[in-house]
């Protein structure tokens, strides 16, 4: 069985780690392939396809080239943190201006949905999993120690990141209903896991390297749900 791991800094491995962004071995896709080695009798690949500042339009790009050329069994999708950022430097500059994020969000489900039907076309299994939760305030703090203040006005005024996170979680949840597609809560997994502060580096949207261990367990049990699988301990 071959998984293509499909998305961005997050399936990546980003975190930030004493003051700087880095890629850490201890990611989910690598957690996951310990998972099915020991668990599966037969042999399981699991290949990393993120890249770190990566949105549903850059995936689109790369989609035949890491996923479809590829012939995998499986596809996780983890995309939308940076379609829903925004652009902070412009933010930061004219607080008082309407800013949109950097892919509209009907543009983002456009984008979910050709890369789903184009998997399908392919005889490959999209499984698509929500936004990870985010710690909005160390977010900020991350942001306007770069950018400067100026953006809290702006974010008084339109919600925020968190907002636009919540939303675009929401719309992919209701693609997710309309087209009946497979897909894992890991959104929902980490907030009921403990104190998600506790999974969340530094940056406050990247997970750390224990955040990363509890998504790549929800999503072993996930699929074996999906697959049929059973599963032994992990030591």
């Amino acid at each position: 069985m071959k998984i293509i791991c499909f998305g961005d800094s997050l399936t990546r491995g980003v975190s930030f780690v004493k003051g700087r962004v880095r890629i850490i071995k201890d990611n989910y896709p690598a957690f996951l392939e310990k998972l099915f080695s020991v668990n599966n009798p037969e042999d399981t690949i699991v290949l990393n396809k993120g890249v770190f500042n990566d949105n549903s339009d850059l995936l689109i790009k790369r989609l035949e080239k890491d996923v479809l050329s590829e012939k995998p069994n499986y596809v996780l999708l983890n995309v939308g943190g940076n379609d829903c950022n925004f652009k902070w430097q412009e933010v930061a500059e004219n607080p008082d201006k309407n800013h949109d994020p950097i892919v509209p969000i009907s543009q983002y489900i456009e984008n979910i949905g050709q890369m789903v039907t184009k998997m399908k076309q392919s005889n490959i299994t999209p499984i698509l999993l929500t936004l990870p939760p985010l710690d909005p305030v160390r977010y900020y703090k991350f942001i306007a120690d770069r950018y400067g203040t100026t953006i809290s006005h702006w974010i008084s005024c339109c919600g925020g990141i968190e907002h636009w996170h919540s939303l675009y979680n929401l719309h992919l949840n209701k693609l997710i209903d309309q087209l009946n597609l497979p897909s894992i809560d890991v959104r929902s997994a980490l907030n009921k896991a403990g104190d998600v502060s506790d999974f969340i580096s530094d940056d406050g949207i990247h997970l750390n390297s224990e955040g990363y261990k509890k998504m790549s367990a929800f999503i072993f049990e996930e699929m074996l749900r999906l697959t049929g699988g059973q599963k032994e301990q992990l030591s």
